[in-house]
Order: structure tokens, then sequence, then C-alpha cells
């Protein structure tokens, strides 16, 4: 039996006005990620760089939340195209690199995730959960249509090239991360910083002028909601570890 190329919904909604609401995962956990799969958000992110996951939990992750009304995005422990060529081969189409403080690096970071000539995307599309084991048999040529490149800008120094980083072909977006970029500019911990919000409002509007979707993270609700008065496309508004934390202390107080 012969399938189609799974179609990024996520992809194809950064190109609309919706505001689309993200929940980050950082359990590892299969089960709350399903769980977590039809409570209403739009998206959700598979943390690799801080949450506890490998190949082998991400996978578990996509194939629980395969079937949801949720897009699964893929933040890799780093931006190594090895790395990159692994998580893409377990399935991911849309992923977040971390930690992407030029042009160039976000140049390199399309040509990971695309096959050659075009890039430098390893073959094995015929043993892998991408191409469906050799069951999309055109995956080579059609891959590239439903994959979603984010870039993540944390640093003073992405800040300083966010021009050139925003206007590279093949990213499809652009994540401003407020924890690091934060202690980069020398407010650890202080994210709601004026400083750190003036630069985090310019980067986004630096972003728009290219035309590529805005993301960040903010767990606060009026911080969401300014940034998606600011432009913003995509924002992970909660995250798991957050809210079983919340939960568990705010049960606890009922009987305290």
């Amino acid at each position: 039996m012969e399938y189609k190329n799974p179609h990024n919904a996520f992809k194809e909604a950064l190109k609309t006005d919706q505001r689309l609401l993200g929940l980050w995962l950082a359990f590892g956990s299969a089960t709350t990620a399903e769980i977590s799969a039809d409570a209403g958000f739009d998206w959700v992110l598979i943390d690799g760089e801080h949450g506890p996951n490998d190949l082998t939990t991400i996978l578990a992750q996509l194939r629980a939340l395969y079937g949801y009304p949720i897009s699964p995005i893929v933040r890799p422990a780093n931006s190594d195209p090895v790395l990159i060529k692994q998580v893409l081969d377990l399935g991911a189409q849309t992923l977040l690199l971390p930690m992407v403080n030029t042009r160039e690096q976000a140049e390199a970071m399309v040509r990971a995730t695309r096959y050659a000539p075009e890039g430098i995307r390893g073959v094995g599309g015929a043993i892998a959960r991408s191409g469906r084991w050799g069951r999309i048999p055109n995956y080579m040529r059609v891959a590239a249509d439903d994959l979603c490149v984010l870039v993540q800008v944390e640093s003073r120094q992405a800040l300083e090239n966010i021009d050139e980083i925003a206007s590279v072909d093949g990213i499809d977006g652009v994540f401003i991360g407020p924890a690091d970029l934060s202690a980069s500019l020398g407010h650890p911990d202080d994210a709601a910083n004026a400083d750190v919000q003036e630069s985090i409002h310019h980067a986004f509007d630096v972003i728009a002028s290219h035309g590529k979707a805005i993301g960040s993270l903010a767990f606060d609700t009026d911080l969401a909601k300014k940034y998606f008065e600011w432009g913003a496309n995509f924002i992970a508004v909660a995250g798991d570890t957050d809210l079983y934390v919340h939960a568990l202390e705010d049960e606890v107080r009922k009987f305290r």
C-alpha cells in the first residue's frame, strides 16, 4: 500500500491570523503527551533540550499524539545535523532548533533538513517512520513541502543578527527564547525586565518584516496576550511540569 506524505497543519496555520496556543512537554512521558493531546491546545513542544528525552521517548510521544487534533513540534537537544536527521526520520515535521546565533547557522539548519542537492540530510526514508518504511514512494521529493523549520533566537549575539537570521529562505519562523535571552542581556531570572521586553518587541517587528512566523514562551497570561498583540503567531502558554507543580500545591493548600 502507498501513502501520501502527512500534511503539516501547523505550517499551514502559521500563514493565517490564528493565535496558536502551545503546551510545553517536559515530562518525557507518552502518557501525559496523549492526555494533553485532546485538551484544546493547537500544538505541543516535545522538549529534547532540557526535558529528559532521547530518540526513543520522542518517538513514543509522536506516536501517542498521532491522530489527535494537535501538532507536535520537536526540539532536539542541540542543532547537530546528525541529530536533526534522526529526529526527522522519526517522523517529526516541525522542528524548533535551539541557539541559532548567525545567518550562517540558520542556513545550516535549513540544509540539515533538506535532501541533496539543496541540503545534506542523509537518505533513510525506506527504513524510517518518516517515509512510512518505504510506503511513501516519492518521499525524498515531497518531504520538504511539509517540513517546518523554526529557529530559536535567545542571545545578545542572535538579537544583533536577527535581521539576517529572519531573512534566510527555508526558515518558517523565529522563536524568541525569553529565559536564555534575559540571562544573555544581563537580567537572569527576569524575563519581564523592561529592557528584555523592549528587545523582544523589536525582534518581533524585525521577524514580521521578513514575513516569518513569530513564536515565544509566556506562561503568564497577561504576557502571552501582550506577545500576541505584538504580532506573535504561536506562543507556549503553559507547560506540563509547571501545571503539575501548581496543581499539587493548590490541592494541598486546601487542607493546610
